[in-house]
């Protein structure tokens, strides 16, 4: 029996307020293709050959949010994205600016949810486990 085809690798950022307690996080609504249109998610895209998925986690969120930032550590291991992809998420916040939805890319709207609001928005059922665990992570604005 043929083994199953590897994964292919997406990076992602969870981008926060902060890295030592963070307690607002950014989630991303995809703009297409069609079948995710309408989704939230976390800014991210694919690993090109030859890339660490860490930097590839800085460049997506550079090309779909337009901030650079600051890397903190890896969130999990490889979370499975259905069949074809598992996600590397990493903990970022921006440095400096705010992010903005880049034009043209895959994303229209973006929106910061607390602990307490990270099942306000219609996640990509593929992320729903990586939310539930971030949501344990996150701290209360006032704890």
């Amino acid at each position: 029996m043929p083994s199953p085809s590897p994964r292919r690798a997406v990076a992602a950022v969870a981008l926060v307020d902060d890295l030592e307690r963070p307690t607002r996080l950014l989630a991303a609504r995809r703009s297409g293709p069609p079948a995710l249109a309408g989704g939230w998610e976390f800014p991210g895209g694919k690993v090109e050959p030859g890339e660490r998925p860490r930097d590839a986690a800085a460049r997506e969120a550079l090309e779909e949010l337009g901030v650079r930032v600051r890397l903190g550590t890896q969130v999990g291991g490889a979370w499975p994205l259905g069949q074809t992809y598992e996600m590397h998420l990493w903990w970022a916040v921006a440095e400096p600016g705010e992010p903005e939805p880049a034009p043209l890319e895959d994303h229209d709207e973006l929106r910061w949810l607390s602990a307490g609001q990270l099942l306000d928005v219609a996640w990509l059922p593929a992320d729903l486990p990586v939310v539930q665990h971030l949501g344990g992570l996150l701290h209360t604005a006032s704890s």
